[in-house]
This record gives structure tokens, sequence and C-alpha cells, in this order.
């Protein structure tokens, strides 16, 4: 079964079945953390003082962890919709860094260098903005990352548009599903929508980046 063979990627049920796995790890983390909260401080209120002591570094790391899974449900369903928008394209040796890339702007925590639907010869960065969950990528993008694990991102899928915004992942070790989903953004600062003609951006593209959750104007 050849992701790229369907119409969008959320039509490959592989992928599917990856994503729905993602959301409910997501809800998991949550509610255990949530509940390992409500648990000590039940326990706490029944002890004496200096228990809650113990449980202070809990108390202030769970609630930042609580804090920080609320904020992967934005981005699960951004997924969602770059996946119900674009299809799968199955990329190999594709160019990638851990450094800033030069001229993006804003925050930045490694980058992939695609090429321009319009312009194949033309190669585009986008970058990972969020640094959430980004360890298993960062261990493998870093120059001095062990053979091993850099085999693991030989080939990537990616779904998007280099020019707008993506989502990659990478697949499992039989090549049929997708696991690691991330959001790559264009990175574009003020003014810098002026070079989506440049890259050859039409109408049609700024449409399907509306539907993946992207408002540019033109």
């Amino acid at each position: 079964m050849n992701p790229a063979e369907f119409a969008t990627a959320w039509d490959h049920q592989p992928t599917r079945r990856a994503w729905m796995l993602h959301l409910f790890l997501n809800v998991a983390g949550l509610v255990a953390w949530v509940g390992g909260w409500i648990a000590l401080l039940g326990i706490s209120t029944k002890t004496p003082n200096w228990v809650v002591w113990i449980f202070m570094p809990y108390f202030i790391y769970g609630f930042y962890r609580a804090y920080v899974q609320l904020r992967y449900f934005p981005a699960a369903l951004s997924m969602r919709r770059i996946l119900r928008t674009f299809p799968w394209q199955v990329l190999s040796h594709v160019p990638h860094g851990l450094t800033d890339y030069p001229g993006v702007v804003g925050e930045q925590h490694g980058w992939f260098e695609l090429p321009n639907p319009a312009k194949p010869e033309q190669r585009l960065p986008l970058v990972f903005t969020q640094h959430y969950r980004l360890n298993w990528w960062s261990r493998r993008l870093a120059p001095r990352a062990k053979p091993r694990l850099k085999t693991e991102i030989e080939t990537i899928w990616f779904a998007g548009d280099p020019r707008i915004i993506g989502l990659v992942a990478a697949p499992t070790s039989s090549g049929q599903q997708p696991r690691r989903f991330q959001i790559l953004d264009q990175g574009l600062g003020k003014g810098g929508v002026d070079r989506l003609a440049e890259w050859g951006v039409t109408p049609e593209d700024l449409e399907r980046g509306r539907r993946a959750g992207v408002t540019l104007n033109h």
C-alpha cells in the first residue's frame, strides 16, 4: 500500500490509525498528569503538613505538564487538517539541519529543504517552530548524529506545500505507517508573503493552504 497513491494522506487508513493513536496518547497523558495531581492533593489533605512539601515538586511540574498536554490538542487538529488536504509524498535523502536556516524569520528548531512544486529545481526550507516533542527529531537532525539514527530519517513522509505549510512523519520499520508527526512552517516574516508570487503560488494553492488552516494574503 503506497501512501503516495491516495488523493489525501487522510485517505490512507494506516495514517488515520496513527493520528488517532497520537490523539489517544495526548488524552491519556493529560488524564494521567491531572489524575496524579488530584490524587496527591487528596493524600496531602489527610497527612501531616510536611508531606505537602514532599509532593510540591510534582504539584508544580504536574501543573506545567498538564498545560503542555493541553497545547498538543490544537496541534493535533491542525495535523488532521493538513492530512485531509494534501497527499503524502515519500521522499528520500532530503537535505536537513538543526541550526537556524538563513533568511527564516522567527523561532526555529531544525529544518528540511523541499522542492518547490512549481519550480522543482528550487528548494525551500520548512522549519520546526515548536520544540515540544522534538527530541526524537533533534537527535536525528544533529550533524553529529549516529549513523544508525540518521538512517531513520533517510526516507520521510511529507504532506503539504513547502511554500506554505506541511507535516512531516517518519515511516515505521515496515514502511507502511507514519509516526512522529510534526508540523513544519514556512517561517514567512513581515512582508514575506510577497515571495509567494516568486515561488509560483496560485489562487488554488492558497485555497488549499486555507483548507489546511493557513491564512495568507496574496
